[in-house]
């Protein structure tokens, strides 16, 4: 009975530590799949420890198990290094620790591939680099949340420090997401329509007319009426958005320093700048077709740092309403605009917004408020957001060579990302730009 059981310890910690073993060489988490099969040896281990306890009659038994019992206890000890090390304890039920594009990047097998390729993971001056491209899926639809827009910064960063000021992008969280794998978007869109419906009466029959066949009558209702809607072809471009930067070897070999330049430099210029396409870009072959420039948009118009522009905006959100057919679903306004508004007073002096020391959520009209520098000074738009799409058509990818003019002779290497995308507005009179003059 004892060797039967200390053989199925045996067995069951090998089992278990192998798991834990592969999942550490790979620098990974458990699947569920090995979660729930290193659980199931482990378990089977301590059923099979507790049962041989209960026979031993003699201290010499259990020294004999316990090189066995050891055994056991380094697959505990491995498992905990495979839990902590990706931020998920299982013992407690904690979740995965959420990761910027650049900590993906640093732990991706194309970046431990390129640094095994170097002797003590520093590249020297003679060192060849050029890694395979490293897709990141989180750019576009945000990283590992639904909405895209709420991770474009992560607090963990490390090496450099505020390489320069980054604007809030807000644009982004307010449109359609979508996907695509074709070059280029062609769709139908609705320009006019007329709803002619309305209750027909029953027919009826008035009194021949003439002698003799055929008998002509005259009749009265029964005709229904016609509607009509009118559409025209449309066509957007998929177009690359891309930037690099270079950096020194040295810099390479710096994992933090590389995070924090993917992050905080090049994964945020990309987002900048499909923001800024989405709501100014001028169209045809080297641009999105942004809001501002969208054929049958609606217009308002209001003086600027009066109430007249906030009458502006209610008009505006009622040629959504009724001209869009649709209801309107947020304000966006270029910060120093939106100050202007929140700065005005009544006659006594007194502010119409909540002033400075309300709190609660920036509204207006009872829809929010957005702020974003991608819009002109003196443009705020007023739209069900939601009938705009940002196309992905291939997620962001980084790569890193040394193959670009002379960075081979001068230890340099570039550092690119790029994506496709493609940007269109569904619906035009769902948007009404408002004019602050």
């Amino acid at each position: 009975m004892s060797h039967a059981l200390k053989a199925a310890i045996e067995d069951a910690a090998k089992a278990a530590s192998a798991i834990a073993d592969r999942a550490i060489a790979e620098n990974r988490e458990l699947s569920e799949g090995e979660q729930g099969e290193f659980t199931a040896n482990m378990q089977k281990a301590l059923d099979s420890k507790r049962t041989l306890m209960g026979f031993a009659e003699r201290k010499s038994q259990l020294q004999d198990l316990s090189a066995d019992l050891g055994t056991l206890d380094n697959s505990m000890d491995n498992i905990v290094e495979v839990a902590e090390r990706n931020g998920q304890l299982l013992k407690s039920g904690g979740t995965k620790e959420r990761k910027s594009v650049g900590q993906q990047f640093v732990e991706s097998k194309a970046w431990t591939d390129m640094i095994k390729s170097t002797p003590g993971g520093r590249f020297s001056e003679q060192a060849r680099v050029h890694s395979s491209p490293f897709g990141v899926k989180a750019l576009l639809t945000g990283a590992d949340h639904a909405d895209s827009a709420g991770a474009l910064v992560q607090p963990d960063y490390r090496g450099l420090l505020d390489p320069y000021y980054q604007k809030p992008l807000t644009i982004r969280s307010l449109v359609t997401s979508g996907n695509t794998t074709s070059d280029s978007i062609e769709f139908v869109r609705l320009i006019n329509e007329n709803n002619a419906a309305d209750i027909v009466p029953e027919a009826t029959e008035d009194a021949a007319i003439g002698a003799g066949p055929p008998v002509v009558t005259t009749v009265a209702g029964g005709l229904k009426p016609q509607s009509f809607m009118e559409f025209e072809p449309d066509v957007e471009i998929v177009h690359t958005v891309a930037h690099w930067l270079a950096a020194t070897k040295r810099a390479l070999s710096d994992a933090a320093q590389i995070k924090t330049l993917i992050d905080n430099f090049l994964r945020y210029g990309l987002e900048e700048q499909l923001e800024w396409q989405m709501v100014s870009g001028t169209g045809g072959a080297n641009a999105f077709t942004g809001i501002l420039n969208t054929s049958g948009i609606q217009t308002d118009t209001g003086a600027g740092a009066t109430v007249a522009s906030v009458e502006a905006a209610r008009r505006a959100r009622r040629k959504v309403q009724i001209g869009g057919r649709t209801v309107p679903t947020a304000f966006a306004y270029n910060p120093i605009d939106w100050e202007k508004i929140e700065l005005l007073r009544d006659t006594t002096g007194q502010f119409y917004g909540n002033g400075p020391f309300a709190m609660g959520p920036q509204t207006l009209w009872g829809l929010p408020v957005v702020e974003s520098e991608s819009l002109p000074a003196g443009t705020a738009i007023c739209a069900d957001w939601r009938q705009a799409v940002l196309w992905d058509r291939e997620q962001a990818s980084i790569q890193v060579s040394d193959q670009h003019a002379d960075f081979f002779t001068r230890n340099l290497v570039a550092i690119l990302a790029e994506l496709r995308a493609a940007f269109t507005v569904i619906r035009p009179p769902a948007f009404c730009k408002i004019t602050l003059t």
